[in-house]
């Protein structure tokens, strides 16, 4: 049987916390890692890199602003 996974802890910023409450869904991720990134332009679309270790791995992508 694996392991129980426990979800990773997360701190919003002040301007995350104003914004809670505010008809947002509230979301409940268990992973392994967590990184804060601002998407950047690319083309006609959006880019975040990732480390290269992810390469392969499943991910999800949050919205949250």
């Amino acid at each position: 049987m694996p392991p129980k996974r426990t979800p990773l802890p997360y701190v919003p910023s002040q301007t995350e916390e104003l914004s809670f409450g505010q008809n947002k869904p509230k979301f409940e991720v268990y992973g392994e890692e967590m990184i804060e990134k601002i998407v950047k332009l690319s083309g006609n679309s959006g880019r975040v890199y990732l480390p290269p270790e992810w390469v392969g791995k499943h991910v999800k992508i949050i919205r949250i602003e």
